[in-house]
Formats: structure tokens, sequence, C-alpha cells
């Protein structure tokens, strides 16, 4: 165990790890399933009504708000023993500054010891609202910011929504306290701006920014300009490549001092799928889907699951309303665990499937035994 836990912190600082030896540590990891990151769905009710949702939130949300006493009680299923020192509850929507007493539930979570921390679309967070965040605890942070301004207002469908998200973000930026990060979603609209909020989240101070694409479910399905060409998709990895070799440290530079520590910004491409010719040239370490591995989630109706944008229908695991958390965590959790379910339509004949054990999980929505999307094909036989 001891030797595992050493090849987590060699794996989180090396930019080049023999394939052979991350399957390994993958496959170990996996058995052990150690739970570290749990999401809690906390309210489905938004302010914002974005074109890339994949749970379709409004103001006026079908679901209530899960009570806070609900949402704890299955925390405290989990032993003493069992939480390790980095174990973070994050708290995800809609967006979960909706709820009035989120300042109680985190000083609530953080009285049991665990770290906690939100994502945000920085609507509602300014000044007063940080400062009753970090007394309730807060330790993480991420904000989104999806364009410059005319793209980002037209995403999220509100006027107005960018400068509040700029000005949460340099709010959080100046916060030492926080490990905070700024996400956004590439699409058609904004890819060409990415040079431009590159600069203007450096000069805000932000030291890590994450970007993601889309799949095809939620609002965005049908939505063309949320969805990159392979060709755009490569190019958005050629731009977060050339970002990060201007790091030492990253994506190739063999200067090995700590990446960061002159002052720029990391730049990393999020853990959605396995990307080939890009792996650790685009993010710290090699793909590896963590969902059921290290990551699970109380969703809004009680429903145990992964990362919260994974089919639920299809995935769920149980409910805290009738199982004990901790007990569905370790005993369930199979079709994670065991990827062999996932060897079917483009993945079966595959010669990246020990690589990429079917892309990730959130990329397996509805009926079909196909995956939705595949990262390594759009990223082979161009450039």
């Amino acid at each position: 165990m001891q030797v595992f836990a050493e090849m987590r912190i060699i794996f989180a600082k090396k930019n080049s790890v023999n394939p052979f030896l991350f399957r390994l540590f993958r496959n170990n990891e996996t058995k052990v399933h150690e739970l570290n990151y749990l999401f809690w769905e906390c309210t489905t009710r938004c302010n914002f009504h974005c074109r890339h949702c994949g749970s379709d939130c409004s103001v006026l949300s079908r679901e209530k708000d899960m009570p806070l006493e609900d949402f704890l009680g299955a925390l405290d299923t989990i032993p003493g023993n069992k939480r390790p020192k980095d174990f973070t509850v994050i708290l995800t929507g809609g967006e979960p500054l909706m709820r009035p007493d989120l300042a109680t539930a985190g000083k609530e979570i953080s009285r049991r010891g665990f770290a906690w921390g939100m994502v945000s679309n920085g609507w509602f967070y300014d000044e007063r609202m940080h400062a009753r965040m970090m007394e309730a605890g807060m330790r993480v942070m991420t904000i989104s910011l999806d364009g410059m301004e005319e793209s980002h207002d037209w995403m999220r469908g509100v006027p107005g929504s960018f400068r509040h998200a700029v000005n949460a973000i340099g709010i959080m930026a100046k916060e030492p306290r926080l490990n905070a990060d700024v996400v956004t979603c590439v699409n058609k609209r904004n890819l060409s701006e990415l040079p431009q909020i590159y600069e203007l989240l450096s000069g805000l101070g932000v030291k890590q920014w994450r970007l993601f694409t889309i799949i095809p479910i939620g609002r965005a399905a049908a939505d063309p300009d949320m969805h990159l060409t392979d060709d755009e998709f490569v190019r958005l990895m050629e731009f977060i490549k050339g970002k990060r070799q201007e790091i030492p440290g990253q994506a190739g530079n063999d200067d090995k001092r700590q990446a960061g520590n002159d002052g720029k910004m990391k730049v990393t491409f999020s853990c959605e799928g396995y990307l080939g010719r890009y792996e650790e040239k685009v993010r710290d370490v090699r793909y590896f889907c963590h969902a059921g591995i290290n990551i699970a989630s109380v969703l809004i109706d009680g429903r145990i699951c992964a990362c919260p944008n994974i089919d639920r229908d299809r995935f769920s695991q149980g409910s805290i309303y009738q199982d004990n958390f901790y007990e569905v965590w370790e005993e369930r959790f199979k079709p994670f665990r065991d990827r062999s379910w996932a060897r079917t339509g483009k993945c079966k004949e595959c010669k990246q499937w020990r690589n990429c054990l079917g892309n990730g999980m959130h990329n397996w929505h509805g009926p079909s035994d196909e995956v939705l999307q595949c990262h390594y094909a759009k990223t082979i036989g161009v450039g």
C-alpha cells in the first residue's frame, strides 16, 4: 500500500510515466477504490439558463433542495479510519449559492473533518459572500467563465453574467487559503477567444485554468454551436500544449522545476477522455476516469452515483434513503470498477483499449451500447 501511495506522488509530479507502470497503478487504485472526492448535488435550482447544461436546471426546479440533515446522515456513514487527509466534498447543482443555508452546510461539513468547496457561476459571489464562505471553512472553489463578454453571456443566457463572473474570479484569485481554478467549456463561439481569456485570467491572478468540451447530452445534444469538429479539437489541444510548454516542467519542457513557480497560470485539459498523442502534454498525468474509483456523488433525490454528469438512470448504485452510503461505496459500483462491459461497438477492436477502457463514464448515456464520443479518434490522422 505504501508503494502505491508513493506512486501517486510520483505520477502527480512527473511529465512522462511508463504506460505499463501507470496501468499497474490504475489497476491497484481500482482495487483499493479509496473514496476521497464526493459531490453533493445540493440543489437543481439555478439563476441561469445555460446552453450546455447537462441537468436542465432552472430557477423553479421540479426537485426540492435536499435537506442538509439528509446529506450529513450519508456523510456520517463514512468511518473515521476511511477518511484520507485529502477527502473533499464539493457542493454542486444547479447553483449552490441558491441555497440560503450554504454557510451552515459548509460549517457542518468542516466540523466533521472534511475539506469542502463548490462549483459556482459567480453571480452571487461578492466580497460579503466570500467572507461568509471562508468563515464557514471553504477551501476549494471553481468558477466558470465561458468566453469573453458576448460569448459568455450568450452561453449563460443572462446579460451581465460575464461581469459577475469576472468580479467573482478576481475575489477568489486573491484568496491564498483557496485551492481555486476557473473552468471553460470550449465551443465554436469561444475557441478563437482562448488567447484573450488566457490574458484576462492571468491578469486577475488565476493560478489554474481548466478547459473541457461537451458531449451530446442535456441541452447541448442538439446544439451544433457547442460541438467542436475534429480539427477544432486538435486546435484546442495545440493551444493547451503550447501554453504548458511556457511553464518549466510542463508538456515536455526539460526544465524540471515545479510548474507555476514563475507566476504563469497553469492550463490543463479536463479528465474527460483518452487523448493518444496528447497524453501528458495537455494535463499533468495520463488519462484515468476516477468515477466510482475515487469519486462518488449524492444526487438531489438521494441516489448514489459517481460524477453527477454520468447517466444517473443507468449507473446509480443505490439511495441514501434506503441504503448505507458507505456500504454502497464499498460493495457496489461494479460497472465503474470492471469496464469489460464497455468493450463493444467502436471500442471492441480498438488497440488503445487497455489505455482508455472505453473513455470517460459520462460518455455512456442512454440505452445504446456505443460510446457517445471518442476523444482518441479526434486526435489521430491530423497534423
